[in-house]
């Protein structure tokens, strides 16, 4: 039998598990926005006063800003909703135990996976 020194020693919480995927997707979703307003701002400025390569380069952009507001929209409308129809989702989705979440599996990748217990 091989020996590893990886054992999960905690079950998985769902409310946890929740709130990571949501993290990880707002983290995702930041990142991809931020490499196409770069890669816009790039191909904006190597575009060489072609009018074309201007206009794709604006529309890089203005769609990389658009999808990183419809993805913090979408977070706050889950909110709205839930406080419409009186479902707890703070309970649910919470920010502060995401950012907690999201700070344990990043030590446990780039430190070792039994250096943090993120599902404390």
């Amino acid at each position: 039998m091989i020996e590893s020194d990886f054992e999960i020693t905690t079950l998985f919480n769902p409310i946890d598990l929740i709130n990571l995927f949501i993290g990880l997707a707002l983290v995702l979703a930041a990142f991809m926005s931020v490499y196409y307003m770069f890669y816009g701002g790039l191909s904006l400025i190597f575009s060489g006063g072609n009018d074309d390569k201007i206009k794709e380069a604006m529309g890089t952009i203005r769609y990389a800003i658009i999808g990183l507001v419809v993805t913090l929209l979408a977070v706050g409308f889950i909110y709205l909703l839930g406080n419409l129809t009186d479902i707890a989702v703070a309970d649910y989705i919470n920010f502060e135990r995401m950012f907690e979440l999201l700070k344990g599996l990043a030590d446990r990748i780039f430190n070792g996976p039994n250096t943090a217990s993120i599902f404390e």
